[in-house]
């Protein structure tokens, strides 16, 4: 029995292929980590696993690397946090999973466990973010320990994480480079610190693996430019479609609160999306919205289940119309700018009302 959905996001895999295929271009002496942490950026961790040509995948949770090899996927993969506990450590082997080993506590683990076989693991240094990582003086000790361990696979890797990339005139970044190239220069082990906004931006940080994330779903890291400005193309279009179209006279209010008045006598029209399904409570009216082919504001409060637009005196829009939230035609970049986020949070809040819609268009 068909019936129509209320949201869907509809996943473009010739858009991921495409921005692969410019990180390549970026980043071209570089090995491809691809980020699919929290659900693949809330665009399905299995689906664009199993679509996206690259070298590794990065997640933050053991539960993620699992739904990986579940369904499917035998590449590597890293465990970006690491493990949490000792009785994960042969859950790694078993499932030839990789971690990050960022404090004193995993390697005690790594060196008092019993594995069958070592676990590939890359030391994070903490190279000035000050969040996780191995502090430079304490990293001589790390190293000779691990290389000494029998459970860990020769030879170690090195990783690092910037805490400024996105911000292009600052400084840290490079002094962070420095330091990571200082402590590791000499190793023979392979070294990741780029991820999307160093490989975009500081193309000194690539060393032999980046780590796309947000760049890969064709949205931007940096606050201040879109990601379609620097080629990249969409991969979420989040749509909808209007449920009901009324007029409003001048001077009535519209939703909870009452707090959006109309100026003029317009036309109302209804969307099915709200907070319920991951679309922010917090968007102010005037947020954009397209319908048909024109963008119109948000007007009014957005409730659980739907939210309403101003479409205009002379609208000639009609129940059943298609609404785009964000994609292709409104960058999310633009919508979290109205909201005051970004457009990392927009994606990655969807929640499981909301249908997926994966395709390549050319099987349209």
């Amino acid at each position: 029995m068909q019936y129509k959905q209320a949201a869907t996001a509809h996943i473009d895999l010739d858009a991921l292929q495409f921005n692969l295929g410019k990180i390549k271009q970026q980043a071209p002496n570089s090995k491809i980590m691809a980020v699919v942490k929290a659900n693949g950026y809330g665009h399905g961790l299995r689906d664009i696993a199993q679509n996206a040509n690259v070298d590794a995948f990065g997640v933050a949770r053991i539960e993620e690397a699992l739904q990986l090899r579940a369904c499917g996927i035998v590449k590597p993969i890293l465990l970006l946090e690491g493990f949490y506990s000792p009785v994960d450590l042969p859950v790694l082997t078993t499932n030839n999973i990789q971690t990050v080993v960022h404090c004193v506590e995993q390697l005690d683990a790594l060196e008092q466990a019993e594995l069958e076989q070592p676990v590939s693991v890359w030391l994070k240094i903490d190279s000035g973010m000050h969040r996780l990582g191995v502090r430079p003086e304490h990293y001589s000790d790390f190293v000779r320990r691990l290389k000494a361990c029998p459970n860990v696979v020769k030879p170690l890797r090195y990783i690092s994480h910037f805490a400024c990339a996105d911000e292009l005139d600052n400084t840290m970044t490079t002094e962070q480079i420095s330091r990571f190239r200082q402590l590791t220069d000499d190793e023979q082990g392979e070294r990741s610190m780029a991820a999307s906004a160093g490989l975009l931006a500081w193309p000194e940080s690539q060393f032999d693996w980046v780590r796309p994330g947000i760049i890969m779903y064709g949205v931007s890291p940096f606050v201040e430019k879109n990601a379609a400005d620097m080629g990249y193309r969409p991969v979420m279009t989040l749509k909808s479609h209007l449920i009901a179209v009324s007029d409003v006279k001048a001077g009535e209010s519209i939703g909870y609160g009452t707090i959006w008045k109309s100026e003029r006598d317009t036309r109302i029209g209804v969307i099915a999306i709200g907070y319920g399904d991951g679309y922010p409570r917090t968007a102010p009216s005037g947020t954009p919205v397209v319908v048909n082919g024109r963008t119109v504001p948000i007007a009014g409060r957005v409730s659980m289940d739907m939210l309403t637009v101003d479409l205009g005196p002379n609208a000639q829009d009609k129940v059943g119309d298609e609404a785009i939230l964000w994609g292709e035609q409104l960058p999310v970049e633009v919508v979290a700018s109205h909201i005051g986020t970004l457009g990392y949070e927009l994606v990655t809040k969807l929640t499981a009302r909301v249908a997926m819609s994966y395709h390549y268009k050319a099987g349209q």
